[in-house]
């Protein structure tokens, strides 16, 4: 008689496992070597409590802002002061995000003037999109916040707006204990060599190809 415990779940999974074509004992011990604990730590020598850290969220796949924004609201459950720039998305884009940042004290700024697509007059955004980057450059530089987020940043620096190196300077420069996430595609190379932590998202597949226009509450 087995006295070993078993979980329904593994009972289930290991059933599946025995009733799919092509696997048996092979693919059980395969599994059972997956869900080995580690033998050995995996945290790299000497690790450390950073003061600050730069996040940069880029690639052509969706979810580079919403990151951005879950990471806001983890710093405001930490009593963080909590700063956010827009550079392509306006104030009249009525964005949830801003709604319910707004709510939580969070100090919003949202500048840009939309993408170049849906614009009537390049150079009035240009102008508004560097206007935009002095008031975050100043914003970083006072340190009056924990974390700021420059949301869709890199398009500036794609389309030549802003020169990627002002933007560089102020997140090197920035106060030893100011956080900030860079969001955007095509980040240059620049800003991703002075971040910590860099997330490319892939689209794999996306609503939009399918007809299907922005959701209120999952997109906005």
């Amino acid at each position: 008689m087995d006295d070993t415990p078993h979980s329904p779940a593994g009972d289930a999974l290991g059933d599946a496992l025995g009733d799919a074509p092509g696997t048996g004992d092979g693919a059980r011990d395969a599994l059972d070597e997956q869900t080995q604990p580690l033998a050995d730590d995996p945290r790299p020598d000497g690790m450390r409590s950073p003061a600050s850290l730069v996040l940069v969220n880029t690639g052509n796949g969706k979810g580079k802002s919403s990151a951005a924004f879950g990471v806001m609201l983890r710093a405001l459950a930490r009593e963080w002061r909590v700063a956010v720039v827009q550079f392509i998305k306006g104030s009249d884009w009525k964005v949830g995000e801003e709604k319910i940042g707004r709510q939580l004290g969070v100090d919003w700024h949202a500048l840009g003037g939309g993408f170049t697509w849906d614009s009537g007059n390049i150079e009035h955004d240009i102008a508004l999109a560097r206007e935009a980057w002095a008031q975050a450059a100043a914003i970083i530089a006072a340190g009056q916040h924990e974390l700021v987020i420059l949301d869709e940043v890199t398009y500036l620096c794609t389309w030549g707006w802003v020169p990627t190196e002002e933007i560089v300077a102020a997140i090197v420069n920035r106060p030893p204990h100011v956080s900030i996430v860079v969001t955007g595609r095509d980040a240059p190379q620049e800003i991703i060599d002075v971040a910590h932590t860099v997330t490319e998202m892939r689209e794999v597949k996306h609503a939009f190809q399918a007809g299907f226009t922005a959701k209120r509450g999952i997109d906005f």
